[in-house]
């Protein structure tokens, strides 16, 4: 089974504090709202190196759900990705994040590393006690600073050393 690698956008790619200046700012509209987001062209480039290198699936988990294809993929040099649909759920039961039982949903038996600036100790205990999914890494990014090379280097580590990759 091929691991999933999956990306949150806000906070993640997106991040929210002040961007260094190796990110570039964009204008996205959807809809009738006009979003500005801060996004790093290189991101693009080291997520599929990781890809490629461990034989991990790109998925994106993330509330703008087939709107990253159209407007953060192409200006972080990503191609169209699967899409994790996040319907509005009622308020958990167990202290997850909206996005935990869909996540769960989408990789089933699957290995999977999931980039999110909101995943804390509750969605690991929801995936675990309430799905029965042990084979995942949850890489906490802080939402200030985004997507690092400690987290890329972490989610290479843990699919190498757990014998998920598939990569060469």
């Amino acid at each position: 089974m091929k691991p999933l690698l999956l990306l949150d956008v806000d906070g993640v790619l997106n991040p929210m504090g002040h961007p260094t200046p190796d990110f570039r700012r964009y204008n996205c509209t959807i809809g009738a709202v006009v979003y500005t987001v801060h996004l790093n062209p290189r991101h693009g480039r080291r997520l599929l190196d990781l890809a490629i290198s461990t034989g991990s699936e790109l998925v994106w988990a993330t509330t703008w759900e087939h709107h990253a294809n159209e407007w953060i993929a192409p200006r972080i040099g990503l191609p169209p990705l699967p899409v994790i649909p996040l319907r509005p759920d009622p308020p958990s039961e167990f202290g997850e994040m909206f996005k935990t039982p869909h996540v769960a949903a989408f990789a089933g038996r699957r290995p999977f590393v999931w980039f999110d600036d909101q995943v804390w100790a509750e969605d690991e205990e929801y995936l675990r006690v309430h799905q029965g999914l042990t084979d995942f890494l949850l890489i906490h990014v802080d939402p200030a600073r985004g997507l690092t090379s400690r987290h890329l280097g972490m989610a290479h580590e843990w699919l190498t050393l757990t014998g998920f990759s598939q990569g060469p």
